[in-house]
């Protein structure tokens, strides 16, 4: 049977350091859309882990804060700012900002978002744009300066993004949505390859239907609502994403790079099977 090499950092000029940068537990991390749903529990299972927190919000600055006293009474510290991903480039100064706060930065989770229904041959080209700033260009200026400041540090990092299923199947008026979403799902491998031999690695986390604000679910136990077009038969809920994402910001997930993590209940298996049970022309429409 072969044997592994032994690690000789003399053969490899990206072999990590004796103490694997990745190896490191995160100290500080950036969840940004924290005010509620995903990112509320993303930001509290990080604190939950030791992790210092910087959370921001867009619009719902009482939800924001309602978030940092839950990170807090983990004894973890939490800073809270306004940042608008459609403001770009400011929203990067936003970053550059909570990473000084923290005094560096080893996680930051793209959580912040927003969607569009509306069919394709009505999308308005000013909708396009705020939904691709949104959830793509804005993402993009965020993440290329959590990462530079990683680079910087030399101790390595980890790059998440909350993407959606839609990254992978696309869905009848969500035609911006689903560019959005590819488009991040794909920046997100591109950073695996560029930036790994700086220790960095970067996932996707592709939500399916989660039980928050965002779905119009807020306060609501996905355990008591139905859903026969998921094989779970539920929503997913919030803690269930966010503890996905705390694994992956943990040591345990030090190899995990380039991938999209799917967390949906089954439902993106269902493509044919719902295909061949569909009996009308209805789906064609909202």
């Amino acid at each position: 049977m072969p044997e592994f090499p032994h690690d000789d950092t003399t053969t490899n000029p990206f072999a990590a350091e004796p103490q694997d940068r990745l190896d490191a537990n995160p100290r500080r991390a950036i969840v940004t859309g924290a005010d509620s749903g995903i990112g509320r529990a993303t930001a509290v299972a990080l604190a939950a882990a030791g992790v210092d927190v910087a959370l921001t919000w867009h619009s719902d600055e009482t939800g924001a804060q309602e978030t940092a006293d839950e990170v807090r009474t983990h004894g973890a510290r939490a800073v809270v700012a306004r940042l608008d991903v459609t403001d770009i480039p400011a929203c990067g100064d936003v970053v550059d900002g909570l990473i000084d706060e923290l005094g560096g930065l080893d996680v930051f989770v793209n959580n912040a978002g927003a969607g569009l229904q509306t069919p394709f041959l009505d999308v308005a080209l000013d909708e396009w744009n705020r939904v691709l700033d949104t959830d793509l260009t804005g993402p993009f200026v965020c993440l290329q300066r959590a990462a530079r400041a990683m680079v910087a540090a030399g101790r390595g990092g980890r790059l998440i993004a909350v993407t959606s299923v839609h990254e992978h199947q696309p869905m009848v008026g969500a035609s911006a949505y689903d560019a959005a979403k590819h488009g991040l799902g794909g920046l997100m491998k591109n950073l695996a390859l560029e930036l790994g031999h700086h220790g960095i690695s970067a996932v996707s986390v592709a939500p399916g239907e989660i039980a928050t604000p965002m779905t119009g679910q807020t306060d609501t136990d996905p355990r008591t609502e139905d859903r026969p077009g998921i094989p779970l038969g539920r929503p997913g809920d919030a803690r269930e994403v966010a503890a996905l994402i705390a694994f992956l910001a943990s040591p345990e997930a030090a190899y995990i790079s380039g991938a999209s993590v799917v967390i949906d209940g089954g439902m993106l298996q269902m493509g044919p099977q719902a295909g061949a049970a569909v009996d009308t022309h209805d789906w064609r429409t909202l």
